[in-house]
């Protein structure tokens, strides 16, 4: 849709934040990466998809490999970033395996790609609450 034809009808806001809750079964990475994209879709950011895409469902995927619970989902979406945050009940931090240090492994190489694919990413942890910590990344749009 034409922004010009769009401003009309949606007014101007500074940051979208979505979230979402997923249970804790193989569907998780699946629906929070349709979810993702759906935002973005929704707000014209078709570059950021694949990367964001891939990111999320790498960050889901091991919550559903290394924890047991529910995993939260929280997109905040501002001119300027793509911030993506997939919380979790364990404390444990994630580990980046390097993939030239084990090259027949099966598994093991998501944070790398998402070391690779964002444009930041981190963990912070010592929550309070429910979830132990967060797992995040962030992207800009291509200039």
């Amino acid at each position: 849709m034409d922004p010009a034809r769009r401003a009309a009808h949606r007014p101007v806001q500074l940051a979208h934040e979505y979230s979402l809750f997923a249970s804790a079964d193989a569907t998780a990475p699946r629906v929070c990466r349709d979810f993702v994209r759906a935002v973005l879709f929704t707000h014209d950011r078709e570059t950021l998809v694949m990367p964001a895409a891939l990111c999320t469902s790498e960050l889901v995927t091991n919550v559903h490999l290394h924890t047991k619970g529910t995993a939260m989902l929280r997109v905040r979406l501002t001119s300027a970033r793509l911030h993506v945050s997939v919380f979790d009940e364990s404390p444990d931090p994630p580990v980046v395996v390097h993939p030239a240090a084990s090259v027949a492994a099966c598994w093991g190489r998501g944070l790398a790609l998402v070391a690779e694919m964002a444009d930041a990413w981190g963990v912070a942890g010592e929550r309070t609450g429910r979830f132990a910590k967060e797992v995040w990344f962030e992207l800009a749009p291509a200039t």
